[in-house]
């Protein structure tokens, strides 16, 4: 007899519960075996990574940041179908108080409960007790757990638990367990330079990212644009505009040497640092070191992670804004579609420079582009993300381990694939689109009609048409480096056309990625507000120069 395996409406559905940095993640990789994919919570706006076993899908939703997040946690919860479970995840080092502000999101549901993290507390008569003891008083499975050493007996155990789940009870208050276990500080922790640290630990690895790559592409470039040159000859035949999207100016072949030798090794390389950043706990040091200067502008320091990681693909960056906290994504989405230059952006700004032979301009080019980008971030974030009624729920240190080279790469491999199956899709696309625009004439025609406003920044007309590229994909503002262009152009006018160019508004792939990730609503309102602010800061920059000079 055959027996088929559950399709995926069929497996029963369990969802995780916890905090950041309890080893959500790692525990329900080692259960499944499996890689996360991301999606939508059904029936909500919550959007959370799902793995798949055999049995079970595992729901892991975004952990809980803010004390404001029980709300949407509580939403998620309400709308759970009744056959579905939750797996609470607590950790050991500060059990009482994970308790104390998670059972109330569970109560009344089905489910048990896995202590991580129980490694570094000593098994001990009095810890063991305690355990037994929260069995018997509430008759929930309870088992403790060393996330990143699971073993199989404990594997079993916990997927057989799930199969018969016990009802949270809702006047349960479990005994304290009486300990707290807190990591030894490091430099991170350190009062006055803690901070200066972990800019520094987030801004090397995307400098030696992006630095890398551009190397690496330098001298493969040539190499590939010579091995496609035996395929553009044949293709010169073509019907005009069959021509133009596969060898033209925007064609398929002309942009995959930017697409997979630019950009690529940049995300790659990018995601790899991010991997080890993650596997060894050091991102939630630096998360912690940071949030004392994040939080007047209404984000945090694990949302300026993903800001960060923006340099090497915006789009990767916003699908991972799906696990930030619920008052604080938004913010967090348009600080990257405004400030976070992306490997082509960088890159092209740096050849700007080079080619104006001003390399000294990149320096108050990120500080003006820095600090504009946080009061924009500050004007647009809500009132609840800044409040100081709202804090922050995770508030110890992180443990910091050596990681293991198969963590490194799980989540590395995350990233990989968001670029690889989100990002180059909608790159193709749109350039496909703007082959078509480009042989009907559209950006010479839009250009010719924002000319006249080029006067408004002190910008001659020439100017026009990298700024329309540029909105499309941010390399288009290489036209700048152009010799007649710079000509005309004054150091300051530089500094000032480069910069609109690149914050105006979001390349297409990323503002159909934020369209996909939130709705066509959220998108126009970034979008608008996005363009208001760069005219506002570009006017700024090209008469506020004027008058310093």
């Amino acid at each position: 007899m055959n027996i088929s395996t559950p399709s995926k409406l069929e497996r029963d559905c369990i969802v995780v519960i916890g905090k950041e940095n309890t080893g959500k993640s790692q525990l329900i990789a080692s259960l499944t075996g499996q890689a996360a994919h991301s999606a939508n919570f059904r029936g909500s706006t919550v959007s959370c990574d799902t793995y798949q076993s055999e049995t079970y899908t595992f729901i892991d939703t975004p952990g809980i940041l803010y004390r404001s997040d029980s709300i949407t946690t509580k939403k998620a919860l309400r709308e759970l179908q009744e056959n579905d479970t939750v797996l609470l995840i607590v950790k050991a080092t500060d059990i009482d108080r994970d308790l104390a502000e998670l059972l109330p999101l569970v109560a009344d549901k089905r489910g048990i409960v896995v202590i991580t993290f129980w490694d570094k507390v000593l098994s001990t008569v009095h810890t063991q007790k305690v355990i037994r003891e929260w069995r018997e008083t509430s008759n929930l499975s309870i088992v403790t757990v060393d996330a990143r050493h699971l073993t199989i007996e404990q594997k079993d155990y916990i997927l057989a638990s799930v199969q018969e789940p016990h009802p949270f009870p809702a006047q349960w208050i479990p005994r304290r367990a009486g300990w707290y276990i807190e990591p030894h500080p490091t430099m991170l922790e350190h009062s006055r330079v803690g901070w200066l640290l972990a800019i520094a630990l987030l801004l090397i690895p995307a400098i030696i990212a992006v630095w890398g790559a551009n190397s690496f592409a330098t001298l493969a470039d040539p190499i590939v644009q010579n091995a496609n040159i035996p395929i553009i000859k044949p293709l010169s035949q073509l019907p005009i505009w069959l021509r133009e999207i596969l060898i033209g100016q925007y064609g398929l072949i002309t942009m995959s040497p930017l697409l997979f030798i630019w950009a690529m090794p940049t995300v790659i390389l990018y995601a790899l640092f991010l991997g080890v950043y993650k596997a060894s706990g050091l991102i939630e040091r630096i998360t912690i070191a940071l949030n004392p200067l994040l939080r007047p502008f209404g984000l945090s320091g694990r949302d300026l992670v993903r800001v960060i990681m923006g340099m090497g693909c915006n789009v990767p960056a916003v699908i991972s804004t799906r696990a930030c906290s619920s008052c604080s994504r938004g913010t967090c989405i348009s600080a990257i579609a405004f400030g976070s230059p992306c490997s082509y952006q960088l890159g092209a700004t740096l050849g700007v420079f080079s080619a104006a032979s001003l390399p000294y301009l990149i320096i108050p080019y990120l500080l003006y582009l820095t600090a504009t980008t946080l009061i924009y971030t500050y004007i647009i974030s809500s009132p609840t993300a800044k409040s100081h009624h709202n804090p922050l729920v995770i508030e110890g240190r992180a443990f910091l381990e050596f990681p293991h080279l198969s963590v490194i790469w799980r989540e590395a491999k995350s990233t990989i694939n968001q670029f690889l199956f989100n990002a180059i899709p909608i790159f193709l696309v749109i350039t496909v689109i703007a082959s078509v625009l480009n042989w009907l004439g559209a950006f010479p025609a839009l250009a010719n009609i924002i000319n006249p406003l080029m006067g408004w920044f002190n910008l001659p007309p020439e100017a026009s048409l990298p700024i329309v590229l540029a909105s499309i994909r941010k390399d288009g503002l290489l036209l700048f480096a152009e010799t007649e262009t710079l000509a005309m152009l004054t150091p300051l006018q530089v500094l000032t056309g480069v910069y609109l160019a690149g914050v105006l508004l979001p390349c297409l792939v990323t503002l159909l990625t934020i369209t996909r990730e939130q709705s066509l609503r959220f998108a126009f309102l970034l979008f608008s507000r996005n363009a208001i602010a760069a005219i506002f800061f570009s006017l700024l920059l090209a008469w506020g120069g004027l008058l310093i000079k």
